[in-house]
């Protein structure tokens, strides 16, 4: 079981996917929060953001832009890290820029391990810069 470091906020609009994910993660000791929509990450995560220590963000959501999201979500929590998931190639140049060292991108299809991997190298990164 991995350590338990923060909430999980998972964001896609794939229910199938997102239950798969949540689970996973539960299952490895994370407290996860799901959201379907980007306005329910926006508002779950306003609820609490000092909770959350990664979101896990799918690229290619209706509403607001994943890009937008994660930058709402950075300036909120300094120490926040994202992760954006797509089965496209994505630039990430403005996240990055704007978050260097608390983003990066995992490329659909990934099976549980890669993001249970994933999670668990952006908290470390996050405690190293406590």
């Amino acid at each position: 079981m991995d350590r338990v470091a923060g909430r999980i906020l998972l964001v896609d609009d794939e229910p199938a996917l997102l239950k798969m994910m949540s689970l996973y993660l539960r299952r490895r000791g994370y407290g996860v929060t799901t959201a379907d929509t980007t306005a329910t990450a926006w508002a779950e995560f306003q609820a609490a953001p000092s909770e959350f220590a990664v979101a896990v963000l799918d690229a290619t959501m209706a509403g607001l832009s994943m890009q937008d999201l994660a930058l709402r979500l950075l300036a909120a929590r300094p120490s926040l890290r994202v992760i954006a998931a797509s089965g496209y190639p994505w630039d990430m140049t403005v996240i990055q820029s704007a978050a260097p060292g608390r983003v990066m991108f995992l490329h659909k299809p990934f099976g549980p391990e890669k993001l249970a991997d994933a999670v668990r190298r952006m908290i470390a990164s996050q405690e190293e810069n406590l």
